[in-house]
């Protein structure tokens, strides 16, 4: 039951990024809601460490950085003054005090006005653009400026750099991949603050009047809007801050919710929602997209791609309003909308860490249609050498999917992925297929349940999974004997292949029963969330880890995911997507291996196959000419500083301009026409790899193989 509960918990925590509302706020109790958080952070949490001096310090550190990221507005003074308390921090937190974070903002709100002044008479100054000097926009492990000096030598460059990219903006790109352009918002130290409301009359349209503005206006005016925005910080957002660093220590996961976010996520719980269909949230000021929800507006769309990053977003026909520094629900609430309305979001693409390109993309909002987000099946041919043709079979599955109403009423009819997946299978079956793909690139998870049936679907009954809580062990098996398909088979996955997708392609990788296909990785999210209330009126809720899951052979699917037997090079390996890119994570750790038998005469054909594969793609000029721009992405994402001069920072935009279409999906997922995937070039590879695993298992060594006990 309690098992139940908490996979219950995970799945509500799926649908919805954790918002706040904080109109009519009562006054809290701060410090009863503290030491609440204390009490129940090392009951609760699944490794049930202690808040001891380890968790204080890091707390401190997360705190620290959570304010200022991009270690521009502290300097190194300050932090040796509040590095003294540190390692106290969690007995102040036990007693109910907060005074350490109250005090940390006091000052960063000192450094905040000093700055905007400085900036202001920066900006009075013309610079000199033509100077081959470099700017640090990656600063998250730099040093603190040690003194005024440094100070103003760091904001200088930094003024610098953002007028650079506006005139970069205005010569390099269209009018509308530039217009409500961000500048560079990586690197903006005060773009981190995610959780702040924007007063009425402090709220400010840049979009509409970026048009009007020369670039030293636009600049002065973000900081004066910043610091007007964090003046509105009160003290539930301050708490919530702060008590979250003590979470995510633990593991980044595990949140604290204050009173004003439980009541907007429970609202939200009950209400049919209209939107894009993209789980989000913040990241350093912006809106990062976390996973596009199939059958949403953004998957049927197709431009939108996970770690792309919102910086304005305009109603209909009307301009962009620019959403850096506000809170995620304000955001999440403009975005969401009446249906059959548009949406525009400007955005900065995954591939550009230095925000320098923007583009714009408009939605019709819509709700998540259950139909195009049900798995789907097409028969592909393959011409072999001596002129006749395979078919093979091809099931995609973007979401772990149930009608858990209909399901809780033993409707017999109640709609399920098993069920359609059930279903294709025996589809395809007719239609003679020789091998089947079961496609789960981009599938963030959903329903345990529903993983753990379908991986029954190609096995007889068995162990499936492991469930770890704090006090047990869970194996949960599928009890059906029946085998639905049986023949050659290969599940495809990616970096967003997350959750139930990874226990599906874990298990049947377990059981040697099929070869798995795919990227470096899978996402390596193996954890379960619970959201826990803290008693009393007001207090908020834990979001908070509880348990882990499994593979058969005893392996956590946590940080390291599922490795695929065979790699196929993607962009999303050089990209910072998966749990292995967030701070605090947990670590990879073994249980004890569960009883199953494998199937035989798989091992022997994955040297051969991975061999013919490389050989293939080595002689596909379309694929090598991808890799190529991959590696030049991934040397943007290792670059940490930035050019000042006008005329590189040209030639750089103008030379790396194509990188922003590699996520487009065009040479390895998600082609423009549905109806044809030819240019999927990863699903074909992957067909390829089928066919020739359907051909070495006919060879005589092979059947010998498989038919020994």
């Amino acid at each position: 039951m309690r098992l139940k509960s908490s996979i219950a918990a995970t799945l509500l925590l799926a649908l919805l990024p954790l918002v706040g509302s904080y109109a009519g706020k009562e006054e809290l109790d701060v410090k009863k809601i503290s030491r609440s958080v204390a009490y129940s952070l090392p009951l609760y949490h699944l490794n049930q460490l202690p808040l001891d001096e380890n968790i204080s310090t890091n707390a401190y550190n997360l705190f620290i950085d959570s304010l200022d990221p991009a270690r521009s507005y502290f300097l190194q003074s300050d932090i040796d003054a509040f590095s003294k308390d540190a390692n106290v921090l969690n007995k102040q937190l036990r007693k109910g005090s907060i005074a350490f974070a109250e005090n940390v903002f006091n000052v960063l709100m000192e450094r905040i006005e000093n700055r905007t002044a400085f900036i202001e008479k920066t900006l009075e100054e013309s610079f000199d653009t033509s100077i081959e000097e470099t700017f640090l926009w990656d600063r998250k492990n730099a040093a603190w400026a040690q003194n005024e000096a440094e100070w103003n030598d760091l904001w200088r460059k930094r003024i610098k750099n953002e007028y650079v990219t506006r005139l970069v903006s205005k010569q390099v790109y269209t009018e509308e991949e530039e217009e409500a352009i961000s500048t560079n918002t990586v690197d903006s130290a005060e773009t981190i603050i995610t959780h702040i409301d924007a007063s009425a009359e402090g709220e400010y349209d840049e979009a509409a009047e970026t048009a009007k503005l020369s670039p030293e206006e636009f600049i002065l005016e973000r900081y004066k809007q910043f610091k007007i925005t964090m003046e509105t910080f009160d003290e539930e957002m301050l708490l919530q801050r702060y008590l979250s660093a003590f979470s995510h220590v633990y593991d980044p996961h595990s949140d604290y919710m204050s009173p004003s976010s439980v009541e907007d996520f429970d609202i939200n719980m009950k209400l049919s929602l209209v939107g894009i269909g993209a789980l989000l949230r913040p990241d350093d000021g912006m809106i990062r997209i976390v996973r596009i929800i199939p059958g949403g507006p953004a998957d049927q769309d197709g431009r939108l791609k996970a770690g792309d990053r919102i910086i304005a977003v305009g109603q209909d026909d009307k301009e962009p309003v620019s959403i850096l520094h506000r809170p995620l629900y304000k955001t999440v609430r403009i975005i969401r909308g009446e249906k059959d309305s548009k949406v525009v979001l400007t955005i900065i693409p995954a591939s550009d860490r230095t925000g320098t390109r923007t583009k714009k993309i408009d939605l019709i909002r819509d709700e998540v249609k259950l139909e195009e987000q049900a798995a789907k099946s097409k028969v592909r041919e393959i011409e072999l050498a001596d002129g006749t043709t395979r078919r093979l079979g091809v099931i995609t599955l973007p979401d772990f999917y149930a009608d858990f109403s209909a399901t809780n009423k033993k409707d017999k009819t109640a709609r399920r992925s098993s069920t359609d997946v059930r279903n294709l299978i025996e589809e395809l079956r007719h239609e003679a297929i020789e091998g089947l793909i079961l496609d789960l690139r981009n599938n963030g998870g959903g329903s345990l349940v529903e993983s753990i049936d379908i991986a029954g679907l190609f096995i007889a009954s068995g162990p499936i999974v492991q469930v770890k809580e704090r006090d047990r062990i869970q194996v949960l098996p599928d009890i059906d004997p029946e085998t639905n398909y049986d023949g050659p088979m290969i599940v495809l996955v990616n970096r967003l292949s997350a959750s139930a997708s990874e226990i599906l392609a874990a298990a049947l990788q377990d059981y040697k029963r099929a070869i798995i296909v795919g990227d470096r990785q899978t996402h390596g999210k193996g954890t379960v969330q619970t959201l826990i209330p803290l008693k009393g009126k007001r207090q908020g809720s834990l979001k908070i880890t509880t348990a882990g899951f499994y593979r058969i052979n005893g392996g956590s699917t946590q940080l390291k995911g599922v490795t695929p037997d065979i790699i196929i090079p993607s962009y999303l390996d050089v990209m910072d997507l998966g749990e292995d890119s967030l701070e605090h994570a947990l670590p990879w750790d073994s249980v004890r291996k569960a009883m199953y038998r494998t199937a035989t005469g798989l091992t022997e054909l994955l040297p051969l196959l991975s061999e013919q594969s490389t050989e293939r793609l080595e002689n596909n000029s379309e694929f090598q000419s991808y890799l190529a721009r991959r590696e030049r992405l991934k040397e943007r994402f290792e670059t940490k500083t930035i050019s000042l001069s006008l005329e590189s920072r040209i030639a750089e935009a103008k030379a790396e301009k194509e990188l922003d279409d590699i996520q487009s999906g065009s040479l390895l997922t998600d082609p423009e026409e549905e109806e044809d995937d030819s240019k999927d070039l990863v699903l074909t590879e992957t067909l390829n790899i089928l066919s020739d695993m359907i051909d070495l298992k006919k060879s005589p060594a092979v059947q010998a193989a498989s038919t020994q006990p």
